[in-house]
């Protein structure tokens, strides 16, 4: 009888201690505010960036001054096309000249340009975009390395998952992110675990962010973790069949 209240007990212990270490895993925990003031975010131009503006309007050939040649060439190298944002925060815009554009949003450099275009357009209509955003994933993940996407609306989690993931031994409770705005770098610390991170200044990335997840100094405890449900189902098993043997 103490041995079969003795298995009964631990079994009760392991399933606990499975149950506390996998939250260990699990990303967005928790109840969370549905406001999600990071809904808005968008990253901001800066120097050193290369942006993509296309002009179009229903006359054509009055919207093709103000577009660059090498658009219209699809064999042309990606890192070649669009407009290198100088170090001054410049770029050399078609019939305009130089335009200040760092520390603006795309939005708002759509509406500046509109404004300016609106002497020579009635009608158009300006796509913005950041052609070099990259962010660099390192540490505890599958597949680090730099990451290049599509779209300037990129989250962590975005960047985490084209990284692969983190491995068993990163630690989603302290992530650190690195961003470098206008030569001065700054240095945040994220828990992906909790369910508010969505509603943080850092679930949106900007381009060039540096993404470092930290790995688990106890190793021992993740590699256990895995086969602590197997233990607990058989130790399970076992105190089932006791109870009906001594019945």
């Amino acid at each position: 009888m103490k041995k079969l209240s003795f298995l009964l007990l631990l079994s009760v212990v392991l399933t606990q201690v499975s149950c506390i270490s996998s939250k260990k895993y699990y990303y967005l925990q928790g109840e969370y505010d549905m406001k999600n003031s990071s809904a808005n975010y968008e990253p901001i131009i800066q120097k050193d960036d290369r942006i993509s503006i296309m002009v179009t309007s229903v006359q054509k050939e009055m919207a093709e001054p103000f577009n660059m040649s090498n658009f219209n060439n699809s064999n042309t190298n990606n890192i070649n096309i669009g407009y290198l944002v100088d170090s001054n925060g410049n770029i050399d815009f078609p019939v305009l000249g130089k335009i200040s554009v760092a520390g603006y949003t795309v939005e708002q450099l759509k509406l500046m340009l509109k404004d300016k275009l609106s002497n020579y357009l009635n009608d158009a209509v300006i796509n913005v975009r950041i052609l070099n955003f990259k962010v660099t994933v390192l540490g505890a993940v599958s597949n680090p390395g730099v990451k290049n996407f599509e779209t300037n609306r990129v989250t962590l989690l975005d960047a985490l998952g084209e990284a692969g993931d983190l491995t068993v031994f990163g630690k989603r409770e302290n992530i650190l992110i690195i961003r470098d705005y206008q030569g001065v770098k700054s240095f945040h610390r994220v828990d992906i675990s909790d369910a508010n991170f969505v509603n943080s200044p850092f679930y949106y990335l900007d381009q060039n962010d540096m993404i470092y997840v930290q790995e688990r100094k106890a190793k021992v405890d993740a590699t256990s973790f895995p086969s602590l449900p197997l233990i607990v189902s058989i130790l399970s098993l076992v105190t089932t069949v006791l109870i009906l043997i001594n019945r």
